[in-house]
């Protein structure tokens, strides 16, 4: 029998200790004593550890989406015209800062950032032209909006009936989670009271109206690329969803009617076990939370979500890399069960993708998708000793943070009190750090550094789009039947003082070709704004 010497003893013992990025130590070797009562569950059941659906990737495939919005409505129609041809299956809208935070293109605040980080919206005819050619009825469409949520809503229910669609049929997502955005990115506009009465009434409405629509999509995403590890992600993601849910409920609304409309997102880094024990944890613990709020519908407890490749991992050196990197990642939102997922383009250290870039990036979901052979089976991780103890983990560090944010009072209060932004924060630099120490290799920006680099072409954005937009807003207020815009303006106003629902008056508005810009202030004028 083989005995191990002094020596191989001793340097096993005095070797470094080796732990995820949140901090869960990575043992040499995993065996059947970590995981002794293990029970493999079966997928498409509660608590949906191994997936949501039975079948998962061989009935259907993740949904390939790109995210993609920029410059002018004509601009950005051209780009999904373009991805749809290369086989993307759903859209994916970015905005602009000025329309994330409710400003027209020509309000003096949005000068220099119109049509930048996405495409500027301003009234229902920028919808029109966004959507040229493409039937809304025929395309699962998400939109990364949050504070202006419910106008954009309105913009494309609004194009949806132009086009003679049925609502019934209508599919698609907004992230309408404003949380997060106190939290972690700051494009808020109003307190967080009157915020959230405004997304459940997004939920009371679609519940009636526009039924197969998500009606959120709580986002971890921008609290991972804030700088959270991925214990904390999921942790203050779930602890937003509850807030959501406990303040549907309180309106008076039925956790297995809206339960089954709620979706998430998540990041996906570079840690592919971490990464993958993360969404597995995620799906079972948001499950025992929905069934400890009330749920019994088991579609109310499932937790979907749509993955994004992790922005913040990209680096600027040697950009080629990211290729790799997004790659990994591709298979760990797979592995782990997403149900869309986008890939970044490998430039988008430096700026928006290029053409080329956008397609390579769905070319590497298609690779994974046609090649890899990751979807032919469930869960295909399951029973792996070192990822079920690593899943187990994961949540019981997650669980030990909800009950922090619970005892505080919940996630509002948390955000109020600072609490969720501190751990960030922490996280954030203590990662930083690490990457200065060269404890945290990332690879061509501490280590394997080149001496030169070759150029990488880049996709700017001409200021001039201001100018292109102020003019079409200019035109439209001269064109449009201004008593019905003020009309519609007062009864968007009144139904805010009376608590009444703002989604029919806001409709009507854009219909009327109210701006957003006016829609926000009109209740910047009722909530005031969060500051």
């Amino acid at each position: 029998m083989f005995q191990p010497t002094k020596c191989l003893l001793h340097c096993y013992m005095s070797e470094k200790k080796r732990n995820t990025d949140s901090g869960i130590e990575i043992k040499q070797l995993y065996t059947v004593e970590d995981q002794p009562t293990q029970q493999i569950e079966t997928p498409g059941s509660f608590p949906f550890t191994r997936g949501v659906q039975p079948d998962m990737y061989r009935g259907k495939l993740w949904t390939m989406r790109q995210y993609a919005g920029f410059s002018t409505a004509e601009e950005s129609n051209k780009r999904y015209h373009y991805l749809l041809n290369q086989g993307v299956m759903g859209l994916s809208v970015a905005f602009d800062l000025p329309t994330q935070i409710g400003y027209d293109s020509d309000h003096a605040l949005a000068e220099g950032e119109v049509g930048k980080v996405g495409v500027a919206i301003d009234s229902l005819e920028d919808i029109d032209t966004l959507f040229k050619g493409i039937k809304l009825e025929e395309v699962s469409t998400s939109m990364t909006i949050n504070a202006t949520a419910f106008i954009l809503l309105s913009f494309y229910v609004a194009q949806a009936k132009k086009q003679g669609a049925d609502l019934k049929k209508i599919s698609g997502t907004i992230q309408n989670d404003i949380l997060k955005e106190y939290a972690a990115r700051g494009t808020y506009i109003y307190p967080p009271k009157p915020s959230m009465r405004i997304i459940t009434d997004i939920f009371e409405w679609c519940s009636k109206d526009l039924p197969k629509w998500n009606t959120i999509s709580i986002s971890g995403y921008h609290i991972r690329e804030a700088g959270s590890t991925a214990v904390q992600e999921i942790a203050f993601t779930l602890s937003n969803g509850k807030a959501y849910v406990k303040a549907a409920l309180e309106k008076g609304l039925d956790i297995n009617v809206f339960g089954k409309r709620l979706s998430f997102f998540f990041n996906a880094h570079n840690n592919l076990f971490e990464e993958v024990a993360k969404f597995r944890a995620a799906r079972r613990m948001w499950a025992k939370m929905m069934k400890d709020l009330g749920a019994t519908d088991p579609k109310a407890m499932m937790l979907r979500f749509h993955t994004q490749t992790g922005g913040s991992t990209l680096t600027a050196q040697q950009p080629l890399n990211n290729i790799s990197r997004v790659t990994i990642q591709t298979l760990a939102a797979v592995l782990g069960g997403t149900q869309s997922l986008h890939t970044n383009g490998y430039d988008e250290a430096l700026s928006l993708p290029t053409e080329e870039a956008a397609r390579i990036a769905l070319r590497t979901q298609q690779i994974v998708a046609f090649e890899s052979g990751a979807p032919e089976t469930v869960d295909p991780l399951a029973g792996s000793y070192f990822v079920e103890t690593l899943t187990d983990e994961v949540e019981q560090k997650a669980w030990e943070l909800i009950n922090k944010i619970d005892a505080i009072g919940g996630s509002v209060s948390a955000i109020e009190q600072g609490f969720i932004q501190d751990e960030i924060a922490r996280s954030a630099y203590d990662y930083q750090r690490g990457i200065e120490r060269g404890e945290k290799i990332i690879v061509g920006v501490n280590k394997f550094q080149v001496n030169r680099e070759e150029p990488v072409p880049v996709f700017k954005i001409d200021d001039s789009i201001r100018e292109q937009q102020s003019l079409k807003l200019k035109a439209l207020r001269e064109r449009r039947d201004n008593n019905k815009v003020k009309a519609s303006l007062e009864e968007v106003r009144s139904k805010a003082v009376h608590n009444e629902n703002l989604m029919p008056a806001v409709i009507e508005a854009v219909e009327n070709y109210c701006t957003l810009g006016e829609i926000a202030d009109t209740l910047r004028n009722v909530f005031g704004e969060y500051r």
